[in-house]
């Protein structure tokens, strides 16, 4: 893919989620699917982290905050930071998380995944939810997961899954349809991506049947 096109891809994404940002928690999806990759994004958490461990955790594509806000008011002990290309997502999730008195434990950055405002060795976990299909440089992003992580630390990405004939219909037909500049990864696409950047103890999950979504879980070698 030529940069202008990646340029005219990630504008597209950007112009189309600062737009949806003001109806974002009114969305079916939110029901159909977001909630539930929420929980799925915990069930790793409880599974792979002790519960009394203070983990810093990483939220790419965060939208307007809810699995930030999720998390502070769980009995976890995370401490979350949300990025998201869409400015009015991040002022969104600002006042969101001000409304419910939790804005001195959350933070929501502006800015480009393929580009991580963060240091080297920064979080315990990165998480992704059904906004990965929107990168157009999709390796450099998990290279980026990669590098901001601590030794020991844990990514995980949810996306649409597209390897059965439902997933095939929805994200590659109509999804494709409807948002054009997109692209969502096999299964074998997203494991291959994963190694290539460095990770190992690769693990993947399909669940939902009628929106059916793909989890892959990678650790950053020690």
């Amino acid at each position: 893919m030529h940069e202008r096109e990646c340029h005219v891809w990630k504008k597209d994404a950007q112009s189309e989620f600062n737009r949806w940002a003001e109806t974002y928690d009114r969305s079916i999806l939110n029901h159909l699917l977001f909630h539930r990759c929420y929980l799925k994004f915990i069930e790793y958490i409880i599974r792979h982290y002790p519960q009394q461990q203070p983990i810093k955790l990483l939220d790419v594509g965060c939208g307007t905050g809810t699995f930030a806000s999720m998390l502070v008011e769980s009995d976890l002990q995370v401490s979350p930071t949300g990025l998201d290309m869409a400015q009015r997502m991040c002022q969104l999730a600002r006042v969101k998380s001000q409304q419910i008195g939790l804005e001195q434990s959350m933070n929501f950055v502006t800015g480009d995944s393929e580009h991580l405002p963060f240091p080297e060795n920064s979080f315990h976990m990165v998480t992704c939810s059904n906004s990965f299909h929107h990168y157009p440089h999709q390796d450099k992003v998990v290279r980026e997961m990669f590098r901001v992580l601590r030794p020991g630390g844990r990514v995980v990405i949810i996306d649409g899954f597209r390897d059965n004939a439902i997933g095939w219909f929805i994200f590659d037909v109509c999804v494709t349809r409807v948002e054009k500049s997109v692209h969502h990864c096999s299964a074998l696409e997203m494991f291959n991506t994963l190694t290539a950047a460095g990770f190992d103890q690769i693990e993947q999950e399909k669940f939902g049947f009628w929106v059916p979504a793909l989890a892959t879980t990678g650790k950053k070698p020690l």
